[in-house]
């Protein structure tokens, strides 16, 4: 039944970077966006690579204090 698989999209450097920060911060995810008012959709697209989210993109890296090399 491959038609039900899921492609999984691996992380990105940006990801990871994106993760080990709120691994720091003692944060997940939901509560990061929660925080921020960045739909949670938008952070996970973010962190797989899956689109460009050129605004969500500059706010996270803002406020997370990371470089985002592209």
């Amino acid at each position: 039944m491959k038609f039900l698989e899921k492609k999984k999209h691996p992380i990105t450097p940006l990801g990871w970077k994106i993760k080990e920060k709120l691994i720091e911060k003692q944060m997940d995810q939901k509560t990061f966006c929660d925080m921020n008012k960045i739909p949670a959709s938008r952070l996970s697209n973010l962190i797989h690579g899956t689109r460009k989210t050129k605004r969500y993109r500059k706010q996270v890296v803002a406020l997370l204090g990371i470089t985002d090399e592209k």
